[in-house]
């Protein structure tokens, strides 16, 4: 081949490095489309989920921990509190369990804080159970878990925030609690914001490890 010839054939070859940068530009294009209709579909989940209210019967209430000042519950633990006693108040549970532990300089826990809320609204001692070392979600349902599981106990109600809904849903089946919730409050879109990207990862790692990694 002359060198002519040569020159034209390098002429008409199509560019290698193109090619790849297009190819490189179409899977970051689809990895992104697929991770947009990921967070869409579990967004629309957890929304359909703060949807639902059951009236069954369970064995148990269990109460996810919130805020408390100096042993008096914040309003967000209240609306939970109060949501409990309603429920053992309708015999729709013989047990409530409430949770949570304290933070760095309280005296008390979320878990005392709420019992003795619910003493004083007139439940019996013996209807009252507590967790106090959890310090997230998925630790205070765990530790409720194994403890009421020795009780032969593992249907309950979870009574938590509505925007919560799905991710304790989940997490009750990963700790082998079989659940439904009882679901207070509004689920305005910060927190499900914040709720999604939690249960997208969770989804995908589980609770248990995303919980090591991020706790709440």
């Amino acid at each position: 081949m002359s060198m002519a010839e040569g020159d034209e054939a390098s002429e008409g070859a199509e560019p290698a490095g193109p090619l790849i940068g297009l190819t490189r530009l179409r899977a970051i294009t689809l990895v992104l489309v697929l991770l947009a209709l990921y967070l869409i579909f579990t967004f629309v989940d957890i929304w359909f989920a703060t949807q639902r209210s059951s009236e069954d019967a369970a064995s148990a209430a269990v109460v996810l921990g919130a805020a408390q000042y100096d042993g008096s519950p914040s309003p967000v633990l209240l609306r939970r509190l109060d949501e409990a006693a309603s429920l053992h108040d309708r015999d729709r549970v013989d047990l409530i369990v409430v949770t949570g532990g304290g933070q760095a300089g309280d005296r008390t826990t979320e878990a005392k804080a709420g019992y003795d809320y619910l003493r004083a609204r007139g439940v019996p001692d013996e209807d009252l159970r507590l967790e106090v070392q959890g310090d997230s979600t998925y630790s205070s349902m765990a530790a409720a878990a194994r403890f009421l599981r020795s009780e032969g106990v593992d249907d309950v109600v979870l009574v938590t925030d509505a925007y919560h809904t799905r991710r304790v849903e989940m997490i009750a089946s990963e700790v082998g609690l079989e659940a439904q919730v009882s679901p207070v409050g509004s689920a305005d879109f910060g927190p499900m914001i914040r709720e999604t990207a939690a249960v997208a990862v969770g989804r995908l790692i589980g609770f248990r490890r995303l919980d090591a990694l991020i706790g709440r």
